[in-house]
């Protein structure tokens, strides 16, 4: 048997997939390659709808797992013992998994359950339960069996070449494998909402870049500094990406010089949008992502949606808009953003903000005043000024 450490991977969402399993299958091993390069003498196959990692012992399981379950597309992980597929061997093997597992953690009962995945193996999944409980049984006196509530339930999975047993399913995210499912800008603020919006996009398979709006110098350098530490913190979940910066003050100023003050919070929205989408097109992205959550601030109103959203052609995604905030900030602190997200440093949508913004708007009367500025100009203007950073994943 190899002497590695060994992983089984379980794809989730990915096994309804059909005729396209097999790609959806080739993509999450990928990731999971990719995200354990790091690491020396790292296997990963494909094998019966599992994917199977074997790596030195020198790496803490744990940390491991930790790695794998970041890769979006797996449901859960299990560190195994691997064996050849006897049941002699298996007994043993079984053995020694529970004696040392009672070492370990001090449990007193346990029970067995077998699948046969090869349905070769002479011996059906109940006699395989059976006999290995009974062969533990013989050889550890201290353990005793409990088929309803055991300290330890012990899997034995026996496969054409190998058999596998574990005690534990480590849960993943989920999903489906970056990557499959296109592309999508997301409008990054240094807010709750939008890493979390970016994060659920790109765990539904989606590529993300992202864009992000400051007004320098009424927002601090301390602000786009917080702004691209939540970029890293995402970048951990889906890899290295792009992230525009724009100032948008320039296109605040001639706002509030020449249209009315109530109209200003959605008025800003839409450049933005409009900003974003040129940006969207220049880099191969197929859709908008937003962290705008339905009636939480002026303009996250339905009327004001569809305002913004008349603003551009590209569809616009918005994973979070029946959240609830309470949903939102445990999902942030999940995923490591919250921390960095509640820093008091101010974004570019403080700037200029109404006393009384309009929260029911007419797209006849925003249009009438956006007739006031040359939109295109100041589009193309803002989207060709921006500022390209390459993100990198940061460990937290």
């Amino acid at each position: 048997m190899d002497d590695r450490n060994v992983f089984i991977v379980r794809c989730g969402e990915v096994a309804l997939k059909g005729m396209n399993k097999p790609y959806f299958e080739r993509m999450l091993a990928e990731r999971v390659k990719l995200l354990l390069r790091r690491y020396g003498n790292v296997e990963v196959k494909r094998s019966d709808g599992l994917i199977f990692v074997r790596a030195d012992r020198a790496h803490a399981r744990e940390e491991i797992v930790a790695e794998i379950a970041k890769v979006f597309g797996v449901s859960s992980i299990s560190p195994a013992a691997e064996t050849a597929s006897d049941l002699d061997a298996i007994a043993d093997a079984a053995v020694a998994f529970l004696r040392a597992r009672a070492e370990r953690g001090g449990i007193r009962t346990f029970k067995v359950e077998a699948k046969r995945a090869d349905k070769r193996f002479p011996v059906k999944s109940p006699e395989i339960a059976s006999r290995v409980g009974a062969r533990v049984l013989g050889a550890c006196a201290e353990l005793k069996v409990d088929v309803h509530k055991p300290d330890c339930l012990l899997f034995v999975d026996v496969r054409r070449e190998n058999s596998y047993l574990y005690d534990r399913k480590l849960p993943g995210f989920g999903g489906l494998p970056l990557g499959t499912n296109g592309k999508g800008l997301s409008l990054l603020s240094g807010g709750i909402d939008s890493p979390v919006a970016t994060f659920m996009m790109a765990r539904r398979g989606m590529r993300v870049e992202a864009v992000h709006f400051h007004s320098f110098p009424y927002t601090s350098e301390r602000a786009r500094d917080k702004v691209e530490t939540l970029a890293r913190r995402i970048a951990v979940y889906c890899g290295r990406f792009d992230l525009h910066v724009i100032n948008l003050l320039p296109v605040q100023e001639l706002l509030a010089e020449r249209c009315p003050e109530a109209e200003m919070t959605i008025l800003v929205r839409r450049f933005m949008m409009r900003i974003a989408e040129r940006v969207a097109s220049e880099t191969g992205c197929g859709v908008l992502i937003t962290g705008e959550n339905l009636g939480q601030v002026a303009s996250q109103t339905a009327e004001a949606l569809i305002v913004t959203d008349a603003a551009v052609e590209l569809p616009v995604m918005r994973p979070l808009i029946a959240f609830d905030k309470t949903e939102i900030i445990d999902k942030a602190k999940e995923i490591g953003t919250y921390e960095t997200s509640i820093l008091p440093y101010e974004d570019c949508c403080t700037v200029f903000l109404p006393k009384h913004p309009v929260t029911k708007p007419k797209l006849r009367n925003i249009l009438l005043s956006e007739s006031k500025l040359d939109a295109d100009t100041l589009v193309a203007a803002s989207a060709s000024a921006r500022e390209t950073v390459t993100i990198f994943p940061q460990a937290f």
